[in-house]
């Protein structure tokens, strides 16, 4: 196959952080076999996404191929990498394999979509591979802030490649494997044609901490603390729950853990063997009787999220328990950017409550899963692929990555979603450009970007909204006035009278000017009253509503 080529396309996580989807294929143009890597969400916020649930890549130029897709490989159980495989299963329809505690959570996804638990197959860790198509693919274990992480070696006809997944070099990680150098420089002997690297950290100039330092500075925290102690975290971050709950243990306290996504990742640890020795938790409801100086309470919620333990217990009570003034609340844990103002808004709620709230501000509590600066530098060295391509970061990430390793000499450049790349040859280059976007779970149906639903969401949010009813009789002709329903609009404008009488009564002259042919014309007419509308409320709330008008004939 003289003119098969390599190709990398990202659909989602390149040029941004989450809904990561990595596609790679290798065969002819436009009759590449492929498989996929990794499939996950990002989440919504009220400004840009109101009441979407998900947000997931826009899998359309795959699902087009889905008879060309050999396997989804998934490289760890984060949401932004695992989160959309149940969602997207019918229209992609491919084995997903997955390391023991991945798939154990892939699996529980799948089970509540009604799947077989036989679609997600157990994968072995390097140096087992599994072959899809002209792809060898094995699972090399590597330090992330959530067990069983995996960087992926993807052999190929064109040579190898590698495709990092989220890392951090830690010998120490307290629960998973430690970075091994010595298997990645063997992995990198035969030669690497491409390194696909984690880029979210790359601003970070100084050497990532372990894991295992925040142990003994979270243990003094909790030992000195005089009331209840509550600390939250990712709940995906397994070793740092057992850090805080043997720090708990430590210092004589009775362990309760708050939260679904929480009891959820500790049992599959447990369940997979990943997780040993956890410290004995008790129910909240048996906290009711352990005196608040004696209980540590791990939660949920480290970001924010309205619905989470941290809320709750910042709004009231929580599972009958509730923070007092003198209690101690501990983030352990680094606030994605876009989610300041949630937790902003928590903080506040406990400083009025009296409780001593401690963030990551200090760099005592928590350390970044993600490799910075220098272990990146050292990652390209032991691999030492004739190109670079960083993924998992926003624009400037991508970019900056580009050029720590142009600077030592490796091709580079910059992937965004829907740059397909050739990695053929001696540098990457841009095969071609693909359409990608977002789709959104939208209650139970999935819409997509572009569909206008959110697009309106938005403007009623911002604008309010008008319905306007005319009823017309068998002539055409007016039957009575038009009348309004008002919603989310100021009820008194400009002129100190009822915004609806105003809106009505401009309505109804306009009718009564409107010529036959207009009446006749439901499209004419419809436009005519909402423009009317949205004049009127100008002038008097300097707001231009969205307008739906209902027209009735009587027939």
């Amino acid at each position: 196959m003289s003119d098969a080529r390599l190709i990398y396309l990202p659909l989602g996580g390149a040029g941004e952080i989450g809904m990561n989807a990595y596609v790679y294929g290798y065969g002819k143009p436009d009759q590449e076999r492929l498989i996929l890597v990794d499939l996950g969400v990002a989440f919504p916020d009220m400004d840009t996404t109101p009441g979407v649930d998900l947000i997931f890549p826009d899998m359309t130029w795959l699902q087009d191929r889905a008879d060309r897709l050999e396997a989804i490989f998934v490289t760890h159980a984060h949401e932004d990498h695992v989160g959309a495989v149940a969602h997207m299963y019918e229209k992609l329809g491919a084995p997903i394999y997955a390391r023991a505690f991945t798939a154990n959570i892939a699996r529980r996804k799948m089970d509540e979509k009604g799947y077989s638990e036989e679609t997600v197959r157990t994968a072995s860790a390097w140096p087992e591979t599994i072959e899809a198509g002209p792809f060898r693919v094995g699972f090399a274990p590597i330090s992330h802030s959530i067990p069983e992480s995996a960087g992926l070696v993807i052999d190929t006809p064109a040579g190898r490649v590698v495709h990092s997944g989220d890392f951090k070099v830690d010998a120490n990680p307290v629960v998973g494997e430690p970075f091994d150098p010595d298997m990645w420089r063997e992995i990198a002997k035969p030669g690497v044609q491409a390194l696909i690297c984690d880029s979210t950290n790359v601003f970070s100039r100084h050497a990532g901490r372990s894991e295992s330092e925040v142990g003994p500075e979270i243990t003094r925290l909790v030992s000195e603390a005089e009331g209840m102690v509550v600390a939250t975290t990712f709940a995906s971050n397994v070793a740092r729950v057992k850090t805080l709950a043997e720090a708990g243990q430590r210092a004589g306290r009775s362990v309760v853990l708050l939260g679904r996504a929480m009891r959820r990742m500790i049992e599959a640890s447990i369940e997979t063997g990943v997780l040993r020795d956890f410290p004995p938790v008790i129910g909240p409801d048996e906290a009711q009787d352990v005196p608040r100086e004696h209980l540590m309470l791990i939660v949920t919620g480290s970001q924010g999220e309205r619905r989470a333990a941290s809320a709750q217990l910042a709004r009231g009570k929580y599972r009958g328990l509730e923070l007092k003034e003198g209690d101690l609340f501990l983030f352990s844990s680094k606030t994605i950017p876009g989610n300041e103002r949630g937790v902003i808004r928590i903080i506040n709620q406990f400083s009025e409550k009296g409780v001593d709230v401690v963030d990551d501000s200090s760099g005592l509590y928590h350390v970044s899963g993600h490799a910075n600066r220098p272990d990146l530098e050292h990652m390209h060295d032991l691999i030492d692929p004739k190109m670079v391509v960083p993924m998992h970061g926003e624009h400037r990430h991508l970019r900056a990555h580009a050029r720590v390793a142009e600077a030592k000499g490796r091709a580079s450049a910059v992937a965004v979603n829907g740059m397909m790349m050739d990695l053929s040859g001696d540098a990457p280059k841009v095969a071609e450009y693909v359409e990608t976007g977002r789709t959104y779970l939208d209650g139970s149906i999935k819409i997509g970007a572009l569909d206008g639903v959110v697009r309106d969401r938005i403007r009623m949010a911002l604008n309010g909204h008008v319905v306007v009813t005319v009823i017309l009789d068998e002539e055409d002709e007016p039957l009575g006035e038009p009348w309004c329903d008002l919603k989310g609009i100021a009820e008194t404008g400009a002129s100190n009278a009822a915004l609806v009488e105003i809106l009505e009564e401009d309505l109804n002259q306009f009718l009564m000017r409107a010529n036959p042919k207009t009446l006749a014309d439901d499209d004419k007419l419809e436009e005519g009253l909402r423009r009317i509308a949205r004049q009127s409320a100008q002038s008097e709330i300097g707001k231009k509503p969205e307008v739906t008008v209902v027209i009735s004939r009587m027939r």
